[in-house]
């Protein structure tokens, strides 16, 4: 362990690593994890709207390079989120409009669909036999 000056330890680095065991032991609410989910997807929106208008009408030179290049990154991150996770998509009623999120929101979605209950789909209805006595 680090000792400060006259050889007693940092007070600090003890209260740090408490803080730290702290926040690793508690765990969101559902309610709590819905709002964080709904602020990230704003951001998100935020952000897709501000690269749309930098296509639309370029910024200034060093910021329209670095805003197209962080909007492709984000186009391949969710990319790959969605191929990672293209079984969680397909098990939805709507797979077209849950995927085109996924692409927008990322894993702010993705962690949403885990939130809510999964509706199964049924390909065709199965016909039972029925015995009579």
């Amino acid at each position: 362990m680090y000792l400060g000056r006259g050889g007693r330890p940092l007070q600090f680095l003890l209260a740090w690593r408490k803080a730290v065991k702290v926040r690793q032991n508690k765990k969101l609410s559902g309610a709590d994890m819905k709002i964080l989910l709904g602020v990230g997807k704003v951001l998100a929106a935020l952000f897709w709207g501000v690269v749309l208008a930098n296509l639309i009408d370029p910024f200034a030179q060093p910021f329209a390079l670095l805003l197209n290049l962080a909007g492709a990154l984000l186009v391949l991150i969710h990319g790959l989120e969605l191929w990672l996770f293209n079984e969680r998509v397909s098990g939805r009623t709507r797979p077209g409009f849950e995927r085109m999120q996924v692409l927008l929101f990322g894993i702010f979605h993705l962690q949403a669909l885990s939130l809510a209950p999964v509706q199964p789909v049924s390909a065709a209805p199965v016909q039972v036999e029925v015995e009579h006595a």
